[in-house]
């Protein structure tokens, strides 16, 4: 596991009326501080990679369909520098991934339908001074095959 990358495996609560999972809470654990809440979605077939945070906390969780998401440490400093995680996550494993500032991260929907992915980072967005830094999804700094794995 990359150095400062959390899982947190969610626990679904069903009857007959629905379920409910929660996905964080203030005495967890891995809660550092609250910045906002958004949703964001990918559509089949696309990729929604590469992104770094300099001093920002994402903690992700795929709400709706399933994602592969992908995390890539190129931090000097670190002991899994050169490392990638990968998590597939969503209806069929409800889990969230705290990912730690200046770690690379992307991901991708799986399957035949848009995915809902639910984002509670520590920070606001800046929109004067953005704390994100972009790659393609394809650079080789990072050398990733997002293709789906057979076998």
């Amino acid at each position: 596991m990359i150095c400062g990358v959390a899982v947190k495996q969610l626990v679904v609560h069903a009857d007959e009326r629905g379920f409910l999972f929660e996905v964080l809470r203030c005495d967890d654990d891995i809660f550092r501080e609250f910045g906002q809440v958004y949703i964001t979605t990918c559509y089949p077939g696309v990729i929604k990679a590469w992104h770094m945070h300099e001093h920002q906390t994402d903690y992700l969780c795929a709400i709706k369909g399933m994602i592969k998401l992908v995390l890539a440490d190129l931090r000097d400093d670190s002991p899994t520098n050169g490392e990638i995680n990968e998590f597939v996550m969503g209806d069929h494993n409800r889990i969230l991934v705290m990912i730690p500032p200046r770690v690379w991260h992307g991901f991708t929907a799986i399957g035949n339908e848009m995915a809902y992915v639910l984002n509670c980072p520590d920070k606001p967005y800046n929109r004067q001074s953005p704390d994100e830094h972009r790659l393609p999804y394809n650079t080789r700094i990072i050398g990733y095959d997002w293709g789906v794995k057979h076998g």
